[in-house]
């Protein structure tokens, strides 16, 4: 019902096209099918990357990745790994790679505004020689997603620009927004929870459970 209340769509390439328009040289010869050295060390200052993912049902899923930078891994111009760090243990990324082996990943480095793009296939891994180099705080990850790119390629700075994100004076007021702890206590709606439970929970968890 959400959907079928807008009536005037896009239901074809050909009709998207003459919405859009056509991508310049610059935009298609721009990507590439391996690594080169400017995504090497873009991938090595990136503390933050986005894992998508869908399932045969065609969930999808989008997940934030974190750690010290260059903490995915460069194995070669073809290859990557991602370490699995604590977390909720939904998992939905790690099913739907399991289920259908495709990733798109989009790096970011604080302070710059493009980002890196990165598509193809992905495996979960839990190889220990593999593994090993990954830890962090003397924590060896039990899984890693291993991805073979397939295409690659610096996306512009636009967003970004719009966004401001990375400009401290222009962050929206968060005295508006409820924290995390209001949010998840009203959301779970447990008794044993409220919201001064919940955010002790969620302080332990983050300094007693990050890797």
């Amino acid at each position: 019902m959400s959907l079928d209340r807008f009536t005037e769509r896009v239901t074809s390439s050909e009709e998207l096209t003459t919405f859009v328009g056509t991508p310049s040289a610059i935009a298609i010869k721009k990507e590439l099918t391996r690594l080169d050295e400017h995504m090497r060390r873009f991938i090595a200052h990136a503390p933050f990357v986005v894992l998508s993912t869908h399932g045969l049902d065609g969930r999808c899923d989008a997940s934030p990745r974190g750690d010290a930078p260059g903490f995915v891994s460069v194995v070669d111009d073809r290859t990557l790994l991602i370490p699995d760090r604590p977390g909720n243990r939904r998992v939905d990324r790690f099913r739907n790679i399991v289920e259908t082996g495709r990733v798109g990943l989009l790096f970011l480095v604080p302070g710059m505004g493009e980002t890196l793009r990165i598509n193809g296939r992905a495996i979960l891994i839990r190889d220990e020689a593999w593994l090993r180099p990954l830890s962090a705080e003397g924590k060896q990850p039990r899984l890693a997603v291993a991805v073979e790119i397939e295409e690659c390629y610096l996306q512009c700075a636009k967003a970004l620009i719009r966004s401001k994100l990375w400009e401290p004076h222009a962050r929206p007021p968060l005295q508006s927004l409820p924290c995390a702890a209001e949010m998840l206590s009203d959301q779970v709606q447990l008794p044993e929870f409220d919201a001064a439970k919940m955010q002790a929970l969620l302080d332990g968890a983050y300094a007693n459970n990050l890797y």
